[in-house]
């Protein structure tokens, strides 16, 4: 029996979802109208209901994130939403606020999102008897950790494979918070960790200065796929909703290709949507957004996992400067450069700088300015290729499902059955008066030709049989009216065939006890922020809960809660026998703001709080 196996692609409006779609994604998911966890990426009931038919056409599914922390008063706000989403066509919802476990909703699948914090077998095992039909899993765990919540659970299990990554545990970060009072679990993070800091010991000795120690590398798991498939992975997620469309085109493009070569060479997977992809391009995800590569901790730390100099897009490497006169630059490398390239390179501060290409000529470029702070030797990189950039616009791929035509013979006339590759069909019978042709063979193999123009539609013919009791003339404009009538059809077959997943039921609200942070206590890690989440947490056996860091910051806080660790970035782990040779704590401090890191080596994890000195702005 084949697995279907879904790639999940962002879209943070109409005109990406579909063109996640028609790039070769089995899902999309999009921000709700309110309460998603990227606020600037909400969408209308409108444009939801337009993304769903279009991807419903492919039986494709739309995940909507509706996955903030709520206040009593949004609860119902958020519930009439979830309804009105439901009718638009939404397949899935992704939560985080445990307060929606407790109204009614509509029969509609819920995924407990990532910032559910879902790390532990415990949590996962929680969601599946809580009636949760996914678990969107933590992006730090391991394949051996993933292959045991495998094990033991029957939940879907989702895990990023591509995309920006948040440093700290998804949901248990509280930094922007604590700074500016925008909160990351109310979708308004002003993303602290992409920020500079010069960290010192506990004497204020400078050990990294201005230096980017907690923006990590980009995920790129590209090469782990068939892992995390026999992990148990049945939901490939690519992170992205404030990408631009471009991005969203190459990237599931990218792993569409690599999905499809899996399943020809292992028939135990199958793509969980119908339709084959067409490109005008050729995916490489270095030529959109990145920060750099990393797998994170799928096969155990990686030695660099942060990019230090720069948190902005760096690019693909071309190779090094061999020599610099005036305007003119001298290049080694193999690849092809472009009049207009935007090439970027590491300047002597560590940071990101860049130019445009005036002129190419193999490895000789020519700029507009002398480019004063580049010098020999150094790496050189292309943020903007301006030929892959153009191939980008406009329609860059066609998905079109498969479908067999068939043209018999009637008493009145004729019937038009067409049926795809999942055996849905559509027909039409039409009266017509039947006059023999003169020349059969010409005459059959126009029809077929007719019969098979299905440009412009989201079908491509892969066979056309005639069963005639002979030849018959018929008129090219009757035939593709008949063609273009019983495609209508099949779209609408297609679209009521459709089948969304089922939804938790009733009976499965109240059956489990509730993993907490620590035995019988629900603290501000809990994100609490309304009464029903209050009531949830108490009736799952929470002896104490505590109100959101949001509602009210929890003195000495863990302002994030990291698997990555700067002292292991250094080369001081003491797993490895490695002792700190610096008095901590340790901080990390900008002009504004100060932080001390803790370093919890029992659990291999690293805690970021507030320094004694941290100045609080508000914007």
């Amino acid at each position: 029996m084949t697995t279907p196996i879904e790639l999940l692609a962002p879209a943070k409006d109409l005109e990406c979802g579909i063109a996640a779609i028609n790039h070769g994604a089995d899902a999309v998911y999009v921000g709700a109208p309110a309460f998603s966890a990227r606020v600037s990426a909400a969408n209308t009931l409108e444009d939801i209901e337009q993304l769903c038919r279009h991807a419903h056409l492919y039986h494709a599914h739309v995940h909507v994130a509706l996955n903030t922390i709520l206040t009593d008063s949004e609860l119902e706000q958020a519930r009439k939403i979830i309804y009105k989403l439901y009718e638009a066509g939404a397949d899935a919802l992704i939560i985080q606020d445990m307060g929606l476990l407790q109204i009614d909703l509509p029969p509609i699948a819920l995924h407990a999102s990532t910032q559910t914090d879902n790390r532990t077998l415990d949590k996962v095992l929680f969601w599946e008897k809580m009636g949760l039909q996914r678990a969107i899993l933590a992006r730090e765990l391991s394949l051996e950790q993933i292959r045991n919540i495998r094990k033991h659970t029957n939940i879907e299990l989702e895990a990023f494979v591509h995309g920006a990554l948040c440093v700290s545990y998804s949901g248990q970060c509280y930094m922007s918070q604590a700074c500016t009072g925008r909160s990351a679990n109310r979708g308004n993070c002003a993303q602290f960790c992409r920020l500079p800091y010069t960290l010192t010991d506990a004497d204020g000795k400078v050990i990294r200065e201005n230096s980017h120690l907690l923006s990590l590398k980009d995920m790129n798991r590209a090469d782990s796929l068939e892992e995390l498939l026999r992990a148990g992975i049945t939901s490939l997620k690519i992170e992205g909703r404030l990408k631009s469309i471009d991005y969203v085109k190459n990237i599931t493009a990218f792993y569409r290709q690599k999905l499809d070569a899996i399943f020809k060479k292992d028939a135990k997977y199958g793509p969980a949507s119908a339709g084959k992809v067409e490109l005008t391009f050729t995916p490489d995800p270095q030529k959109t957004f990145n920060r750099g590569a990393t797998e994170y901790f799928l096969h155990g730390r990686e030695n660099v996992m942060v990019e230090p100099d720069t948190p902005k897009s760096i690019g693909e490497p071309i190779g090094k400067i061999l020599n610099i006169n005036g305007n003119k630059i001298r290049i080694a490398t193999k690849q092809t450069l472009h009049n207009g390239d935007g090439l970027s390179y590491v300047d002597e501060n560590h940071e990101l700088a860049g130019f445009r290409i005036n002129t190419a000529d193999g490895g000789l470029v020519t700029t507009l300015e002398p480019v004063r702070v580049l010098k020999e030797g150094d790496s050189v990189y292309r943020n903007l290729d301006i030929v892959f950039d153009k191939q980008l616009r406009g329609q860059s791929a066609v998905r079109r499902i498969p479908v067999d035509i068939h043209l018999s013979e009637t008493d009145e006339g004729f019937l038009l059955r067409i049926t795809d590759e999942e055996g849905v069909s559509a027909e039409l019978a039409v009266s017509a008066t039947k006059e023999e042709a003169r020349q059969a063979e010409a005459a059959n193999e126009n029809l077929r030709r007719n019969l098979a123009k299905l440009g412009g539609t989201p079908f491509v013919a892969r066979e056309v049989t005639l069963d005639l009791t002979r030849a018959y003339f018929l008129a090219a404009s009757v035939v593709n009216q008949w063609r273009r009538e019983v495609v209508e059809r099949l779209v609408e077959a297609r679209l009521a065939s459709h089948q969304r997943p089922a939804g938790r039921l009733p009976q499965q609200r109240c059956e489990a006890t509730m993993p907490l942070p620590t035995a019988g206590n629900a603290d501000y890690r809990a994100n609490i922020m309304n009464r029903q989440a209050e009531a949830f947490y108490q009736q799952h056996g929470a002896s104490e809960t505590a109100p959101a860091y949001e509602e009210i910051p929890t003195p000495n806080a863990d302002l994030m809660t990291c698997k990555h660790c700067i002292r292991f970035t250094l080369g001081f782990c003491t797993r490895n026998g490695k002792a700190l040779p610096y008095p901590e704590p340790l901080f990390l401090t900008n002009s504004v703001h100060r932080f001390q890191l803790e370093f919890d080596c029992k659990n291999c994890e690293m805690k970021v709080k507030e320094a004694p000195s941290l100045t609080k702005t508000q914007s």
